[in-house]
């Protein structure tokens, strides 16, 4: 197709529409500004307990429930996903159909020895049982009974109205229990989802506390005072909004919300590059380790810029964009957010502008935040290194984005006509394309 090709469609509508993810965070707010309100509640209702905000882990996860509610009623009651075809759901199959309990004993069994082995891992990789980690396991070790006893008449319930109830799961079951039928492709499925959906929620589940307690327990009066701290708190605010919402999507993986994960990243690449910036990994390669480190003998920007208000402002400000521009990256997939997989494609909020609006926001705000070139050593060579690192991580996001488009373009033609739209008309994706595209061509030439 050539650039001057007028044929090329509109943009796609994307399968998730811009308010569930507002409904998240109008939710998430609410429950913020009850939690914060607390001490004034209980006084005036003469509530027994002590009187101070609701900062603490399990008013956090309260948190997840008050985004997660709303997302889950504006779905169904509004958008109608469980109409969706992609749920895989025929909602009039009871009636047709005599229920056979065969498939979901199997499936059962595939299910609880998954998450068997998935706590067997958990108990056998250490970083889970240190620092932030606890939580998360505590959490998970909370809900593990309530799960296994409520998969039950979930499980017999969702298998009545789905068009294939051998699913990957009933595939692993079947494997397990020594059934003719099953297919290792759908085996392969099972655990990259599975595995993605371990490992990414243990982790969001462990963040969930700071990011929400950071917010509650704000004095608003001490942070106004200052340009810096207003700055700060707005970016911790919208900190909080990302590990939420992307918490509650890792945990709302349901057919009836169309929210099931129907791929997994099918190729290595697409999960070392994921992975490598995610904890434990992330520890040697950029923390302790320092193999990457692009922080070294850097002060940042409130260090730099102290003692000029103006400048403090009007740089945290642009701080705070950033963030709330990789905050709406996130709660603009609703139900749906996740690394790593294919839930469906998404072209509108941020998705209008660039095919990759958290990676381009997180890596820009590192420079403007971090400011690299500046050192506090006064050595040309630290504030080399720095750059050339952050150009490192930089070039890690950017292969971490192509991998995620390699899969999603495997999988579905609705991605392929939106990267082809965003190529040619995406504001910050379409002049990047064409100056990849020189580049390319005159390392060809």
């Amino acid at each position: 197709m050539s650039e001057t090709d007028s044929s090329l469609p509109a943009r796609p509508k994307s399968d998730v529409s811009a308010a569930v993810g507002l409904v998240g965070v109008a939710g998430l707010f609410a429950w913020v500004a009850f939690a914060r309100a607390y001490p004034a509640i209980a006084d005036l209702l003469d509530l027994p307990g002590p009187r101070e905000t609701l900062g603490g882990p399990h008013s956090a996860l309260m948190a997840l429930l008050a985004a997660a509610i709303p997302m889950a009623f504006w779905s169904v009651l509004v958008d109608k996903v469980h109409r969706n075809p992609s749920t895989g759901l025929d909602w009039s199959l009871p009636r047709r159909r005599k229920a056979d309990r065969s498939i979901t004993t199997v499936k059962l069994a595939g299910l609880w020895a998954t998450w068997v082995i998935i706590a067997a891992l958990y108990c056998l990789c250490r970083w889970y049982w240190s620092g932030s980690y606890l939580f998360a396991m505590e959490v998970l070790a909370w809900a593990a009974i309530p799960l296994v006893v409520l998969s039950i008449p979930y499980v017999w319930w969702i298998d009545r109205v789905m068009i294939e109830p051998r699913d990957s799961a009933w595939h692993f079951g079947a494997l397990l229990t020594r059934r003719k039928g099953w297919n290792f492709e759908q085996i392969k499925k099972h655990w990259r989802a599975w595995i993605i959906k371990a490992f990414f929620t243990a982790f969001m589940l462990s963040i969930t506390p700071f990011a929400f307690r950071a917010i509650v327990t704000a004095n608003f009066a001490e942070v106004l005072a200052r340009p810096e701290s207003v700055a700060l708190t707005a970016i911790e605010a919208m900190f909080m909004v990302d590990v939420i919402v992307g918490t509650v999507g890792y945990i709302v993986t349901m057919r009836p919300l169309d929210a099931h994960i129907r791929s997994g990243n099918p190729f290595l690449a697409g999960w070392v590059a994921a992975l490598i910036c995610y904890p434990p990994l992330v520890w040697g390669i950029l923390g302790g380790g320092r193999a990457i480190s692009y922080e070294e003998n850097v002060a940042g920007w409130v260090h730099w810029f102290s003692g000029n208000d103006m400048m403090l402002a009007a740089w945290g400000a642009w701080l705070a964009v950033l963030t709330g521009f990789y905050a709406w990256a996130t709660f603009a997939f609703g139900l749906r957010f996740s690394n790593l997989t294919y839930r469906g494609v998404l072209t509108n909020g941020p998705y209008r502008f660039t095919r990759h609006p958290a990676y381009v926001a997180k890596n820009l705000f590192w420079w403007f935040a971090t400011l690299p070139f500046l050192v506090t050593s006064d050595s040309p060579v630290d504030a080399i290194r720095n750059c050339f690192f952050l150009l490192v991580v930089n070039a890690i996001y950017f292969w971490r984005a192509k991998t995620e488009e390699a899969h999603l373009l495997l999988e579905d033609a609705k991605y392929r006509e939106y990267h082809a739209y965003m190529a040619r008309h995406g504001i910050l994706t379409a002049p990047l394309t064409r100056g990849w595209a020189r580049v390319r061509g005159f390392a060809v030439r």
